[in-house]
């Protein structure tokens, strides 16, 4: 048995990145309407760029003639232009989003479309007229920002709540060959290639609707939507944004079986491929216990979650802890939240350690990356009302992993068929140290998370008993965690005493 001292590799490694430039693609979504959130906490001048490669704005509207509009006329001017300069007229010099990401080398593409502006996307598509009315105003929202490419998100091709229809199999191809044409048109009359992105839905009934062969060429990068996966649309509790099936449900909803079907199914290359992964939360109210796969009130908690009306963004789901029993899925590989005291509450959200692991599996599946829904709801405070942005730990953890991470030799993730089991530590609860048993010869690591996703220790494992001292940390609930070199992992919830 051996005694070893720890400190916690995450936050170093992390730290060192603060100046560094993502090592794969990282799209984080911004959208205009969190600008006016916690007294415009998160805004252009307070964005930490170097955590991101690409910027999307979110949303812009399409019209039913094909032009596009603003959607907050008066968020999208300070945002994409400056703030306004009322004493000389005007804006103040390098107070936009764009001016200040490209500062730092990244770049900032409107998303048009979204789940509410999706409408008009299949009669747009479906009018030749119309397509070269969008493509020639995706031009001009070019050259009036100085955006870096297009990013379309269309909610879904052939998706009839959204008055899609067949034909839009077809006519999401040639209204993409018509942006292309003119962004690309464009570019070449600066000098300065043109991105097309575009958010596709992460279900075989949503991907089947879409042209690949067609479209995959077409596309910089391709935005997997890899979340929303289940709610309170559904009869039971499950989670948004499963890594791996969970014990209920669609086996293929879950971002592993997503990246497969677009992979295998569909043929795209994973080169293009961003995975999706969500900086918010799902709440759901039950008429019982709540817990996992339990029935379904078919209600968002609006009370707890009044300010994200149900839908939680990490920073709420953080300061909401104390009403909730903290869980771990080790089948679907996230987190879930179990209120007490009364309150009929199922939770289901991302924290740094489901986070990571999603990263990881980005890395071992070799894609180009990831993109986030969305980053406001990182952005913690050193306490809430503080105005102070203390840490980004979500997309910390990413970047990390993205830049540290070496998936083992065997390739492919061992994460889905391994629990290990065999893995134990104790005392539960503990005061000044637990003793972790590592039954195989392979090295491993061993972290603890706080409450608020932030590492608070991490250390080396070998095989046989390793004593992890507890006496830095605080008394309270924390997430113990043990990755294999060989990528399997379990997860734990540890009480330390006093």
């Amino acid at each position: 048995m051996k005694t070893i001292v720890t400190c916690c590799l995450l936050l170093i490694s992390t730290a060192k990145l603060s100046a560094q430039s993502p090592c794969k693609e990282i799209v984080g979504y911004y959208p205009s309407w969190q600008w006016y959130d916690r007294a415009k906490l998160v805004n252009p001048q307070t964005i930490d760029y170097s955590k991101y490669s690409i910027l999307n704005y979110a949303f812009l509207a399409p019209q039913p003639d094909g032009s596009i509009s603003l959607f907050d006329s008066w968020a999208d001017e300070n945002l994409l232009l400056g703030q306004i300069d009322w004493n000389n007229g005007g804006y103040v010099p390098n107070s936009s989003l764009i001016s200040n990401a490209h500062s730092n080398g990244v770049k900032v593409l409107p998303s048009i479309g979204g789940w509410t502006l999706s409408y008009h996307f299949p009669s747009i598509a479906a009018d030749p007229v119309k397509r070269q009315t969008f493509a020639q105003a995706c031009v001009a929202l070019l050259q009036t920002y100085n955006f870096d490419g297009i990013d379309l998100d269309w909610e879904y091709p052939g998706f009839a709540d959204h008055n899609g229809t067949p034909q839009d199999f077809q006519n999401f191809t040639l209204l993409l060959q018509d942006v292309r044409t003119a962004i690309d048109n464009y570019g070449a009359t600066i000098g300065k290639p043109m991105l097309l992105t575009a958010a596709v839905g992460a279900s075989e009934t949503h991907m089947s609707n879409v042209n690949w062969a067609d479209v995959a060429p077409l596309l910089d990068i391709i935005n997997l939507m890899s979340y929303d996966y289940f709610g309170t649309w559904d009869a039971t509790t499950n989670h948004n944004a499963p890594l791996f099936a969970p014990n209920q449900g669609d086996s293929d909803f879950n971002l592993a079986a997503s990246i497969q079907l677009l992979v295998t199914t569909h043929n795209v290359p994973r080169s293009k491929i961003t995975a999706g992964v969500a900086f918010y939360g799902r709440s759901a109210k039950t008429n019982g216990t709540p817990t996992l796969h339990t029935t379904s009130a078919g209600a968002a908690d609006l009370i707890t979650f009044q300010l994200d009306e149900g839908t939680p963004l990490y920073y709420n789901v953080l300061q909401s802890l104390s009403s909730f029993s903290q869980e771990w899925d080790d089948l679907a590989k996230v987190p879930y939240l179990t209120g007490i005291n009364g309150l009929n509450t199922f939770v289901s959200y991302d924290n740094a350690v489901s986070i990571e692991l999603k990263a990881q599996h980005i890395v071992e599946q070799d894609l180009r990356g990831a993109i986030i829904w969305e980053i406001t709801g990182d952005y913690i405070e050193t306490f809430p009302g503080s105005g102070v942005i203390a840490h980004t730990p979500l997309v910390n953890t990413i970047n990390d992993v993205f830049c540290n991470y070496v998936p083992s030799s065997g390739g492919t993730s061992q994460l889905m068929e391994a629990t290990l089991a065999d893995v134990s530590f104790s005392p539960n609860p503990a005061n000044e140290s637990i003793t972790v048993y590592l039954p195989a010869a392979k090295d491993a690591r061993v972290s603890l998370y706080d409450s608020q996703g932030k590492c608070m220790l991490s250390s080396t494992l070998t095989a046989g008993n390793t004593i992890v001292s507890l006496s830095t940390l605080e008394p309270g609930i924390y997430q113990l965690i043990v990755i294999q070199e060989d990528g399997m992992s379990n997860a734990h919830k540890l009480i330390k005493l006093d």
